[in-house]
C-alpha cells in the first residue's frame, strides 16, 4: 500500500469513477482507494448526508434540483481532492452536466463498463433508485444507451466490470492506472 503522501500511479491528480446505476462505483472505488491509500469520496452518499435520501430530494424537489445539488457536490469534491490522492465516486447520471464534464477533465475518469445481465440482480434488489421506478430494466437500459457515449468521451481508462469481485477489480484498475502512469512517463522522456 502506498502512502497517501506518495503520488504512486496517479500523481497528485484524483481519479473519478463514472458509469451506469449499479455497476459497482461505490464498492470498487472504496477498493481502490483502500489499495492505494487514498481517500475515498462518493459523491451520492455526501448528498444523502447533506440533504436526504435521493428518493426524497426526486420527490419532493424534483430530478432538476436534484441535479443542482449533485453538480454543486461533485464541484466540490473535485476541487477538494485536487493535488491529492482521492478516489472519487459519481452517480450515473452526474456526467450530463457540461459543468461537471469539465471539472472532471482535470482528472483521471475511469469509465466502469458493463452490461444490462452485470447489473440486473442489484438493480433487483435496489428498489431505492427514483428514475428506476416501474420498468426498472426497461429504464436502465434507455439511460444506459443516451449516456454511455458520453462515459465512453470521458473516459481516459475502461475497466470492464462484468467478471470479477471487487478486490480482482481494483487490482485491475490499479495495473490500468500503473500501465498509464509509466506509458506517460515514457512519451515525455
Amino acid at each position: 500500500m502506498l502512502h497517501p503522501s506518495s503520488p504512486g500511479p496517479v500523481g497528485d491528480r484524483p481519479i473519478v469513477l463514472i458509469g451506469p446505476m449499479a455497476v459497482g462505483k461505490s464498492a470498487i472505488g472504496q477498493q481502490l482507494a483502500q489499495q492505494l491509500g487514498a481517500r475515498f469520496v462518493d459523491t451520492d452518499a455526501v448528498i444523502v448526508a447533506g440533504h436526504g435520501s435521493i428518493a426524497d430530494i426526486f420527490a419532493g424537489r424534483g430530478e432538476h434540483a436534484f441535479r443542482e445539488i449533485e453538480a454543486r457536490t461533485v464541484a466540490d469534491a473535485v476541487e477538494e481532492a485536487e493535488g491529492t490522492p482521492t478516489v472519487i465516486s459519481l452517480g450515473g447520471g452526474a456526467v450530463l452536466d457540461s459543468g461537471t464534464q469539465q471539472l472532471i477533465s482535470r482528472c483521471i475518469v475511469v469509465y466502469l463498463e458493463c452490461d444490462a445481465e452485470t447489473v440486473v440482480d442489484r438493480i433487483a434488489r435496489n428498489s431505492g433508485r427514483p428514475l428506476l421506478a416501474g420498468d426498472a430494466m426497461g429504464r436502465w437500459t434507455a439511460m444506459f444507451a443516451t449516456r454511455r457515449p458520453v462515459y465512453e468521451r470521458l473516459a481516459d481508462i475502461t475497466l470492464d466490470v462484468r467478471h470479477g469481485s471487487v478486490p480482482e477489480l481494483g487490482g485491475r484498475l490499479e495495473a490500468a492506472l500503473r500501465n498509464r502512469a509509466a506509458a506517460k512517463q515514457e512519451v515525455e522522456k
